[in-house]
Order: C-alpha cells, then sequence, then structure tokens
C-alpha cells in the first residue's frame, strides 16, 4: 500500500520513495538535486526490453526532469507531487511487479547491479 492510499499525503520528515519509468527510444526519466536513486530494475517482454525502472528516494519537493527521445527533444521538469508516492522501497518494488504483468511467462523484471 502506498503512503498516499494509506491516510492521505505523506508525513514530512518520513523517507518517501517514487518510481521512474524510461522507455527506450520514447522517453527517459532523470533524477534532480532532492531524488536519489536507490535501485534500477529493466523490464523485458521476451527479448525486447521495455522499460528501465528507478526506484528513487525522495528528500523533499523535486521535479524529475523528463526527456522526450523522439522528434525534437524535448525537456519537461515534473514536480514530484504527480508522482505516485511509496512509504517502503518494498511497496515501490511491489508497484513494478504490478505494473509490469508478473506472473506472465514472458514478462521478466531484472535488477541491475549497479
Amino acid at each position: 500500500m502506498n503512503a498516499e492510499r494509506a491516510g492521505g499525503r505523506p508525513q514530512r520528515g518520513h523517507r518517501m520513495y517514487i518510481v521512474l519509468t524510461s522507455r527506450p527510444g520514447q522517453y527517459r526519466s532523470e533524477p534532480t538535486p532532492g531524488i536519489t536513486p536507490v535501485e534500477t530494475h529493466d523490464y523485458f517482454y521476451g527479448a525486447r526490453h521495455v522499460a528501465e525502472f528507478v526506484v528513487a528516494q525522495l528528500e523533499g519537493d523535486s521535479r524529475v526532469r523528463i526527456v522526450e527521445e523522439t522528434g525534437p527533444q524535448t525537456v519537461n521538469l515534473v514536480p514530484t507531487k504527480f508522482f505516485e508516492k511509496f512509504a517502503t522501497l518494498r511497496d515501490a518494488l511491489q508497484s513494478i511487479e504490478d505494473l509490469t504483468g508478473h506472473g506472465h511467462e514472458e514478462a521478466r523484471v531484472s535488477r541491475r547491479n549497479n
């Protein structure tokens, strides 16, 4: 369960996590100051690399840099208030499993050794 569902807005001073998603050839999400990457996971469907997920710790109000990789390169800074927040690393990882159809035999999520 994420912190927002557990009782409204996350409390200040508590460690919170978000998931940054990048899709190769489409867009990439980059941390900015106040966002610290913790783990990176790659999502494959069959042999195709579908997405990269970075679980990151929030250290206050920040923005995520979204870089479009198609057409003219566009950069947007999106406030983290628009991202789902998780109270624990485990909750953030569970959200990745939920997104990727965990259990489907061709879907595979593998953690990178950073």
